[in-house]
């Protein structure tokens, strides 16, 4: 007796029913997150800008820029260190709500610039900002 032995066939990935599964299980997540409760949320009632009375301007800060060689603008008038602090008290005591920008010209020294800022901390002026563009000298 003489048993015929056939040849194995060789064991393969079929791809495409994997693509249908996977398509399969896409468009389940898709339908599911489309089904899900929208996320509420919390009514805020946002303040509205008030347009100033009279139709003035806002006024314009006061600039102080220091220059490469420590050299001190008030308004691009140049003016000594020394005469700085009471410049600052005496816009402190003419103006209702001093505000002051400290600028730099392009090589400005940070110490200068610290020096600044001080004078204007022992002042007392909150409302300052440091310009973080550069100008040319006295501008």
């Amino acid at each position: 007796m003489q048993l015929k032995l056939r040849p194995m066939k060789k064991a393969r990935i079929e791809i495409i029913p994997m693509i249908d599964i996977i398509f399969f299980l896409l468009a389940t997540f898709v339908l599911f997150t489309l089904s899900l409760n929208r996320i509420q949320s919390i009514p805020v009632d946002l303040p509205t800008g008030v347009p100033p009375s009279g139709g003035a301007k806002p006024e314009e800060p006061t600039t102080i820029q220091v220059s490469e060689q420590g050299a001190v603008y008030w308004n691009r008038e140049l003016i000594d260190f020394s005469e700085l602090p009471s410049r600052i008290a005496h816009y402190k005591t003419q103006t209702e709500d001093p505000k002051i920008l400290v600028a730099g010209d392009e090589k400005a020294r940070f110490g200068a610039t610290v020096e600044v800022l001080d004078e204007i901390r022992k002042a007392g002026i909150q409302k300052f900002s440091v310009e973080t563009r550069t100008r040319p000298t006295g501008k």
